[in-house]
């Protein structure tokens, strides 16, 4: 989770997850995030607490059962260069115990119409990932924990 709060900006964030687990019902968590700062590394990231517990939980067994999958979304402020959408909007493919970034065509055809949302590509959040630029948790996130 390091590496996808390491990249949030400055504003109110929500990261959505739903894994389903053979036949089974997808089980759903949301979790709101909040970022202040000046978008460097002193930014304070602060996901709400009533909700942290069971989005780690939830991401853990679609993470560990490889019969999993599922769709991992997040919905962030827009910055000005977004062509005046209001939000953007990022989608993971979670499917064999890990989380594939999806495109924002791909991301656009699975989630439909987020009123005002520009979708984007997504980046790598695992540890391991060609995108990943960061081994360790940054400093800043253990401030949250």
């Amino acid at each position: 989770m390091s590496n996808l709060f390491s990249r949030l900006t400055p504003g109110e964030h929500v990261v959505r997850l739903a894994v389903c687990v053979e036949d089974q019902e997808p089980a759903r968590a949301t979790l709101p995030v909040s970022v202040e700062g000046r978008g460097d590394l002193d930014d304070l990231i602060a996901p709400e607490p009533k909700f942290f517990e069971n989005f780690a939980f939830l991401l853990g067994i679609g993470l560990a059962q490889k019969v999993s999958y599922g769709l991992m979304c997040l919905r962030s402020p827009a910055a000005a260069s977004d062509g005046g959408a209001r939000y953007t909007g990022r989608v993971w493919d979670l499917d064999r115990g890990a989380l594939t970034p999806a495109g924002a065509e791909r991301a656009a055809e699975l989630i439909g119409n987020w009123e005002s949302t520009r979708f984007l590509d997504a980046y790598g959040v695992q540890t391991g990932d060609e995108n990943d630029v960061e081994a360790i948790y940054p400093r800043h996130v253990y401030t949250v924990l």
